[in-house]
Order: structure tokens, then C-alpha cells, then sequence
């Protein structure tokens, strides 16, 4: 599974993923209104605009045999004051296209996201989870995550979702 570190040319591929990916995850969680307004070509914009930013967030995708961007992950220093940013992490995005869940895609990419992390010197990394996501739960806690007991609200697509923050030590 062929993983490296996203360039402006991705942008394409990783908007198609992070669209895709949501509607399938999100199914039953998220109005359907919003995840069908969901646009590849607005995020497209979005994520070449990030890719080339020169204070960007690192972004690894795993691409196929075929060279098409599959998963993709985006990571920086905590954003905010609750941790030190020079120690902890945030993993703000990972997702996989449906059709490559359970095949490793995503452990491979939390795994190369991980060792990116530690190559950086930081020693913990948190990121937030949609609560009634389950099978995403299911997947960090499978790689050693667990809840940190932080809960947020956020409204997305007009529904209150609670958001679980998840802590995983890189040195274990």
C-alpha cells in the first residue's frame, strides 16, 4: 500500500475520499440533505488551497495499484491551549473510500500517520470522533485509542452531534 505525503495534484482525490467517505460513515448521523450537498469540486478548492498553504497541516495519502488517491489522513500540532503543542498532536482527519474499509487501507495510514508523528518528536496525539460514529470508535480504540472523557457539541448539517476526543500515545 503505496503511502506518501500529499501534493497540490492530490487535491482531487482527496476531496472525492472525504466526500464519499462521509456519506457512507455518516448515513443515519448527519441530515442527508447536507451529505448529499456535499461537493467534490468545492472541496477540491479547498484542499488544493490547504496543499499549498505554506503553514499547511501534513497530509499522507495511500493511493491504489492504479495510482487513484484511496485514503488520506491530515495532522498538525494541537490547535489548541488545552495541551502543548510541541508534545501532542492532532489527527484531524482520516478517511477511506467505502469501498477499501476493512482491508487495512486505514490501519496502514494510521500507522504511517503515527510513525510521521513521532519522526516529529511529538509524544501524544488526541483527535475528535462523532459519538455515534461506531465503526470509527471501533477502529481507533482496535489501534489503541481510548476517550479522554472531553465531549464537544457541534451542529453539522443543523443536528447536534456530541464528539468524543480520543488519546493515544505514540511511545507504547
Amino acid at each position: 500500500m503505496p503511502i506518501r505525503e500529499a501534493l497540490p495534484g492530490d487535491a482531487a482525490g482527496i476531496a472525492a475520499v472525504h466526500v464519499l467517505s462521509w456519506r457512507a460513515a455518516y448515513r443515519g448521523l448527519v441530515p442527508r440533505a447536507y451529505l448529499d450537498a456535499l461537493d467534490v469540486e468545492e472541496r477540491t478548492a479547498t484542499w488544493r488551497t490547504r496543499l499549498t498553504a505554506p503553514d499547511r497541516s501534513e497530509v499522507l495519502v495511500e493511493t491504489g495499484p492504479d495510482g487513484r488517491v484511496r485514503a488520506f489522513s491530515c495532522f498538525r500540532a494541537w490547535p489548541g491551549e488545552e495541551f502543548d503543542r510541541r508534545t501532542t498532536a492532532e489527527l484531524a482527519a482520516l478517511y477511506a473510500l467505502p469501498e477499501v474499509w476493512g482491508t487495512g487501507v486505514g490501519r496502514a495510514l494510521l500507522t504511517a500517520s503515527r510513525e510521521a508523528l513521532v519522526a516529529r518528536e511529538f509524544r501524544t496525539v488526541a483527535l475528535w470522533v462523532f459519538a455515534g460514529n461506531a465503526r470509527g470508535r471501533r477502529f481507533y480504540e482496535a489501534a489503541g485509542w481510548r476517550p479522554d472523557g472531553e465531549v464537544a457539541r457541534e451542529e453539522t448539517g443543523g443536528r447536534l452531534l456530541d464528539e468524543l476526543r480520543y488519546r493515544g500515545d505514540l511511545f507504547t
